[in-house]
């Protein structure tokens, strides 16, 4: 197969820096879309595989799947997109097309899936590589349309950040007359409440932070909720239809349990692992309450959450970095330094 070289950002190790790279790309395919990449979010989950915390990374690792770029090259049998058009790339690069997660669009679940990066690229039989580089090659399946009223660097972490969110609250049928909270203000939790508030929803943070109220209320939070605060939290017993747990690290989710309503959901998207201290089923017997977790979108739903943000005008909030910069940007990323998303200018990796 032929193959080209390109300019990434990566790392050879657990231990070590994010450093240029130089990668292996396909040629295009018949089905194929070949783009050039000029704004890549930045992901929690970037740092944890590029760190190997969860300890399956194979390297190099070249992290980035919150993608927005220009088609430079399209195959023969792609219909979809042409030379010229604004598209996007999420956490899905490939999946089995056949299993009934895929025949349902919800490739997210396929046992098969082809994560961006750190998945098996078939064609190449090597790892692929993500959106820290020049330029990406995508089946058409898996490429995404961006709405032309949308900032192209800001829509980037809707790839990951907002179909994260976006996901339980079309599966939980969130709407007008639902009461929606959101544990956590950061990349997730800001896109959360952007998009429960656009849905009609009633909207809370539960946050430690006093200092978030009024990010939270300009973002579309009808109420600040302090987590720590016993009398706050009194309150709001029994309220929630909905909770979308965002916080990244282990922490106690049973206090906000109790705040669940009848047949209420809290939905873990933003940690994996065990949790600690152990879940009391008590107030879930109790109460018919449930805990779940929810990963991403499939390409169907991640389509429909841009075109929901086309209609209604909703980007992310971001702060722009240089790749050179993508060091300091983890760092500070892990002290929850960012309001609230990072996205990567491209550009400055090609000179």
């Amino acid at each position: 197969m032929n193959t080209k070289q390109i300019k990434a950002f990566g790392t050879e190790a657990a231990d070590a820096a994010l450093e240029p790279l130089a990668i292996t790309r396909r040629a295009i395919l018949p089905n194929d879309v070949e783009i050039d990449i000029e704004y890549c979010g930045v992901c929690h989950s970037d740092l944890h595989f590029a760190r190997n915390d969860w300890g399956f990374s194979v390297y190099p690792v070249v992290p980035g799947h919150e993608i927005v770029g220009t088609v430079t090259q399209v195959g023969d049998k792609v219909t979809a997109y042409k030379v010229g058009d604004v598209v996007a790339v999420g956490c899905l690069v490939d999946s089995c097309r056949s299993c009934n997660n895929c025949k349902a669009d919800l490739e997210q679940y396929c046992p098969e899936w082809v994560g961006t990066y750190g998945g098996h690229d078939k064609h190449l039989d090597m790892q692929t590589f993500g959106g820290y580089s020049e330029s990406i090659v995508v089946d058409e399946h898996f490429v995404l349309r961006v709405p032309d009223n949308l900032d192209k660097a800001a829509i980037a972490p809707v790839l990951c950040a907002g179909i994260t969110t976006w996901s339980p609250l079309r599966h939980w049928n969130v709407g007008k007359g639902t009461k929606v909270a959101v544990v956590g203000l950061g990349g997730l939790g800001h896109m959360a409440i952007k998009l429960a508030d656009a849905l009609g929803a009633e909207v809370t943070l539960l946050s430690r932070s006093p200092s978030k109220t009024k990010d939270a209320m300009d973002l579309g939070a009808d109420h600040v909720v302090i987590s720590t605060d016993e009398s706050q939290m009194a309150e709001v017993q029994g309220v929630f239809d909905l909770i979308i747990d965002t916080v990244p690290y282990i922490h106690d989710i049973n206090p906000y349990v109790g705040t669940l309503a009848t047949n209420g959901t809290l939905v873990l998207v933003g940690y994996l692992g065990p949790l600690d201290p152990m879940l009391n089923s008590m107030p879930m017997i109790m109460g018919r309450k449930n805990v779940a977790g929810s990963l991403i979108g499939g390409i169907a739903e991640t389509q429909e959450l841009l075109d929901f943000c086309g209609e209604h005008g909703i980007t992310s909030e971001i702060e722009m970095i240089r790749i050179q910069d993508i060091n300091t940007a983890y760092e500070r990323m892990l002290k929850s330094d960012v309001h609230y998303r990072f996205v990567i200018d491209m550009a400055s990796l090609k000179p």
